[in-house]
């Protein structure tokens, strides 16, 4: 394989992580090959980001390496956030947000697994409009991040604490458990949409 599908792949591995990152060693064991050679390929990687007309980077933050945007593009990001048409959250954002107030800290790893889908832009959607932040990270390997509610999640829902949340139903008989679901999510998405 050819340094730039080398490239390509590291490309891809770190858009699929998302804002979790990946660190050399991790990378260096999917792609099966040595550190140095990886920190390398890396290396070009960060050149062509800086040499060539993109609107990504490589950073490495706390020892692990992601994809990000550029600082100097900051003002566009912002203009998209204050968009109408951002001005709601999607179904995958309800859910996933529904899944942070009642399980949070949780890792993006563990909602994907409730959820059973990819929630890498539902997490960047909640976070922008400041529902979600990260609160920790995990001990560990990869150290992956651990998101919560915000205070202005409370606020947003009219609430003096996250004990206030409705209580989840202790029945475990699956389409009841759906249609309670279906229903949190639909209150939820109308008092987001009262708030917005």
């Amino acid at each position: 394989m050819n340094i730039h599908s080398w490239k390509a792949i590291i490309e891809g591995i770190l858009f699929a992580v998302g804002d979790e990152g990946l660190t050399l060693k991790q990378l260096s064991t999917i792609l099966e090959l040595h550190e140095d050679t990886v920190s390398d390929i890396i290396d070009q990687m960060k050149l062509d980001y800086n040499e060539e007309t993109r609107g990504l980077q490589i950073l490495e933050l706390a020892g692990t390496f992601q994809l990000a945007t550029k600082k100097e593009h900051a003002p566009f990001f912002q203009k998209l956030m204050e968009t109408p048409s951002s001005s709601t959250l999607s179904q995958a954002a309800l859910e996933t947000l529904a899944i942070v107030a009642y399980r949070q800290p949780i890792t993006r790893a563990e909602i994907e697994e409730i959820r059973g889908v990819k929630t890498e832009r539902p997490i960047q959607t909640l976070a922008s409009k400041l529902l979600i932040k990260e609160v920790g990270r995990v001990e560990g390997t990869g150290r992956a991040i651990l998101y919560g509610t915000t205070k202005e999640f409370l606020d947003y829902f009219g609430l003096k604490s996250i004990e206030e949340l409705p209580k989840l139903p202790e029945s475990t008989d699956e389409d009841f458990v759906q249609e309670e679901a279906d229903l949190f999510f639909e209150k939820f998405a109308e008092a987001f949409e009262d708030i917005s």
